[in-house]
C-alpha cells in the first residue's frame, strides 16, 4: 500500500517586532481582525479558542460581499517559539473535505522575529500555488500590522521624485493613505533591474512582490488598499479613464517630457543647449494634444467621472512642466480650462506632498 503524494508551501518573513507580539498576532481576533486576509480584503468575523484542540474560524470578504472561510483546530501551542494548527476551507478554493495543516516557527533575528511557516498536506500542486499568492499578501498585511513603520515598512517604491511616473504612482498611494519608502534610483541600475528587467522606473514592491508599468501599479494599489477608489464608477467614465491612461503612455509623455522637458533638463544639443529640432518638433504637436485636453476639462475639474481618479494622476504631474519652460508656458496661456482644473489638482494634499525638488 502507498501513501497518496501531498505537497508543501514554505515561506519565510523577517518582521520588525517582538516573538511575543508575533505569537499574539495568530491568537488574537482582534488582531488576527486586522490582517488574516489578503490585501483588498476584510475580516468581518474571527473567532478563536487559543489552546490546544481549540478551534478557529476566520471570515475574509471580498469587496464584492464575496466570502472565504477558513477554520480549524490548533495542535500544538508553545509560546513564543512555535503553533500549528489545522487548515480547511468551508467557503473557498478548496474542497471542504481537504484538511492541510500550518505550522509556524519564530525566532529572535537582528532586534526582531524571523517567521518560517510551512504549510502542508496539500493534495495537488496546483492547490498548493493557488495559496502561495495568498499567503504572501497575508503576511504582507502581517508586516504592515506589527512593523513600527506601518505599511512603509513593506510598500516602497523604486523611482526618482522629479519623474512624472513615480509622482503619479506616488499621488496614487497618497489618495489611497498608503504609507510607504521611495527609494531614490537611477534607471537600469542593478537595485531597479532586479525589480524591473527593463531598468525602467517606477517599481513596486509590496514584501517579495515586484510590479512595475505604471498603470499596473496604480491599479494595485487601488485595489489592494481602502480609501477611495481610483476608478470612476460607470462604464463610460472608466473606459474615459483608460483613454487618458494610454494616450499619456502613447503619446503625450512622449511629446511633452521626453522630447520637450527633457530637452531642457538634460540638454542635448550644440553647447549644452537643448536639441533645438527635437524642441521644436515637440512644440509642433503639443497644440493639438493640449486642445484635446483643454476640450475635456470644458465642463469639468476631472477627466473621468466628479472626482480624481487615475487619469488625473497621469496627467497633472505632466502638465505641472509645462509652464516652467518658455513654450510650455506661451501655449497654456490660451488653454483656461487645463489651468483651471491644473490649480485645482495642485491644491490637493497628494499634489503638494509629492512636489519634486527642482534646480
Amino acid at each position: 500500500m502507498t501513501t497518496p503524494e501531498t505537497f508543501e508551501l514554505q515561506m519565510s518573513r523577517f518582521i520588525r517586532a517582538p516573538r511575543d507580539k508575533v505569537f499574539d498576532a495568530f491568537v488574537n481576533p482582534k488582531v488576527l481582525a486586522a490582517w488574516h486576509c489578503p490585501r483588498g480584503m476584510s475580516v468581518p468575523e474571527v473567532s478563536v479558542d487559543a489552546r490546544v484542540g481549540g478551534a478557529y474560524r476566520i471570515v475574509m470578504q471580498r469587496r464584492d460581499g464575496g466570502r472565504h472561510v477558513v477554520g480549524g483546530n490548533y495542535r500544538e501551542l508553545r509560546r513564543s517559539d512555535f503553533l500549528s494548527y489545522t487548515w480547511h476551507w468551508e467557503e473557498g478554493s478548496m474542497p471542504t473535505d481537504v484538511q492541510t495543516l500550518v505550522e509556524v516557527h519564530l525566532v529572535d533575528k537582528d532586534g526582531g522575529t524571523e517567521l518560517s511557516m510551512r504549510h502542508s498536506g496539500f493534495p495537488a500542486a496546483a492547490a498548493r500555488d493557488s495559496h502561495n499568492g495568498g499567503w504572501t499578501s497575508v503576511l504582507n498585511r502581517l508586516n504592515d500590522c506589527l512593523d513600527p513603520e506601518g505599511s512603509a515598512g513593506t510598500v516602497t517604491l523604486l523611482g526618482d521624485a522629479r519623474s512624472t511616473f513615480t509622482r503619479t504612482v506616488r499621488m496614487a498611494l497618497a489618495e489611497k493613505g498608503v504609507a510607504h519608502k521611495l527609494e531614490e534610483v537611477r534607471p537600469h541600475t542593478p537595485r531597479l533591474l532586479a525589480a524591473n528587467p527593463f531598468g525602467r522606473m517606477p517599481a513596486l514592491l509590496d514584501g517579495p512582490i515586484a510590479l512595475y508599468e505604471t498603470s499596473a501599479i496604480v491599479r494595485y494599489v487601488d485595489e489592494c488598499f481602502d480609501g477611495p477608489s481610483l476608478l470612476p464608477a460607470g462604464p463610460t467614465d472608466r473606459a474615459r479613464c483608460e483613454q487618458w491612461v494610454s494616450l499619456v503612455n502613447g503619446h503625450l509623455y512622449d511629446t511633452m517630457a521626453r522630447r520637450y522637458v527633457l530637452q531642457y533638463v538634460f540638454p542635448k544639443g550644440e553647447g549644452g543647449q537643448p536639441d533645438r529640432k527635437v524642441v521644436n518638433q515637440a512644440v509642433a504637436e503639443m497644440p493639438l494634444q493640449l486642445q484635446v485636453l483643454e476640450q475635456a476639462y470644458a465642463h469639468s475639474d476631472y477627466l473621468a467621472g466628479a472626482s480624481v481618479s487615475m487619469a488625473d494622476l497621469f496627467v497633472a504631474p505632466l502638465v505641472a512642466y509645462l509652464p516652467l519652460f518658455p513654450e510650455g508656458k506661451q501655449l497654456l496661456g490660451d488653454c483656461p480650462n487645463i489651468r483651471r482644473a491644473q490649480a485645482v489638482m495642485a491644491e490637493r494634499p497628494s499634489f503638494v506632498a509629492t512636489a519634486p525638488a527642482l534646480g
